[in-house]
């Protein structure tokens, strides 16, 4: 039996619960989990809903009909399946780690996206991505074709019919016209040492320092560079006794797992806009869940 659900917002009001608990209802579907999140600040109000349709109501039936329940509270809403895969662009420059984590994820279930495209501006990991049977496209950038290149991008995120991009340590700045035009489809990650420690070798500055927690943040993009709404945070614990060299490791170990949770919760649609920041739900039961071991 398919699992649906459904994400919504609107102003916050008394009533909202009740008028979609008794929808689904109605239309015979049990509800399995649910989030829901007042902003006393702002005013909205923020809910995602996992059920099951247990009489075999469609998908389409259940949003056509949920017009009349949403008006009244002025809800920007949308259904979903769990069994449709989000389409996915990564892109990569030299640092590897978190597109390989992402490949593995993908390859046993536990990232369930359709990878349409794989984009460098490097060769490094033609071989890699090929092997996984996944398209591989090289655009080198320059000063010069930077407009001409990032056309290109563009061009296949648009033929692929990509949903969402993902920016696995791809070292080149996006400009203002593509963030603008896939605003909260691109997802970025970097080290949390922002704006402590910019330029080269953050993680050689962290060492200089003494630094004793080192940071990964996934966000997603927006014209104000690194500076988009944050996703997913994480730190990991150093000491005196590592080198320069260790926190380069433990900080790509920390950037590969944030980078992952923020696609695992934006595929599942577990992330809402509030302003400069997010809403991020916990996971549904079972989505962490991967159907093969390696």
């Amino acid at each position: 039996m398919s699992e649906y659900f459904l994400t919504m917002t609107c102003p916050s009001t008394r009533g909202i619960v009740a008028a979609i608990s008794t929808y689904l209802a109605k239309n015979g579907c049990n509800i399995t989990d649910s989030a829901q999140f007042d902003d006393q600040e702002t005013g909205n109000f923020f809910m995602r809903t996992s059920f099951v349709p247990e009489t075999g109501v469609s998908l389409e039936d259940l949003r056509d009909g949920f017009d009349e329940v949403a008006a009244p509270f002025d809800m920007t809403f949308d259904f979903h399946s769990r069994d449709t895969r989000m389409k996915v662009v990564i892109m990569v420059s030299r640092f590897g780690h978190c597109l390989n984590d992402l490949l593995y994820r993908w390859r046993i279930g536990a990232l369930p996206i359709d990878i349409v495209a794989v984009i460098s501006n490097h060769m490094d990991y033609q071989k890699v991505v090929v092997n996984h049977d996944l398209p591989f496209h090289c655009i080198r950038v320059t000063k010069e074709n930077k407009p001409q290149a990032e056309a290109q991008i563009m061009s296949i995120v648009e033929e692929t019919g990509a949903e969402l991009i993902v920016l696995a340590r791809y070292m080149q700045v996006l400009s203002d016209d593509m963030c603008a035009r896939y605003s909260s489809r691109i997802i970025n990650i970097h080290h949390s040492f922002l704006p402590s420690f910019k330029g080269a070798n953050p993680y050689k500055q962290a060492f200089e320092r003494g630094v004793k927690l080192i940071g990964a943040t996934s966000h997603y993009v927006t014209a104000d560079l690194d500076e988009g709404p944050i996703i997913e945070q994480d730190v990991v614990s150093v000491t005196h006794a590592q080198s320069a060299s260790d926190y380069v490791s433990l900080g790509r170990d920390v950037e590969a797992r944030v980078l992952s949770r923020a696609v695992h919760a934006h595929i599942h649609r577990r992330v809402f806009l509030n302003g400069a920041k997010t809403v991020v739900f916990p996971a549904s039961p079972g989505s962490y869940a991967s159907d093969r071991m390696g």
